[in-house]
């Protein structure tokens, strides 16, 4: 017999998927989100996660970004 999962696949570089990994580890096994790790560009998680994923990449992405100083 036949398992399926339902889930979202990512595709990204191998940064981002760390930070993925990592933000699924930051969380308590009840929040896990991350089915399977294919390799190291792709993942496969649960579909409900997306958003909070992309949330996560803007916030992260808003902290390290440069900004030439005034004056």
């Amino acid at each position: 017999m036949v398992n399926a999962t339902k889930g979202l696949f990512v595709s990204c570089d191998i940064p981002m998927a760390q930070f993925i990994i990592n933000l699924n580890a930051s969380l308590p096994a009840s929040q896990k989100f991350i089915i399977h790790v294919l390799d190291n560009t792709h993942l496969f998680v649960q579909p409900h996660v997306a958003d909070m994923i992309r949330n996560a990449i803007a916030e992260f992405r808003e902290q390290n970004s440069y900004e030439k100083p005034t004056g």
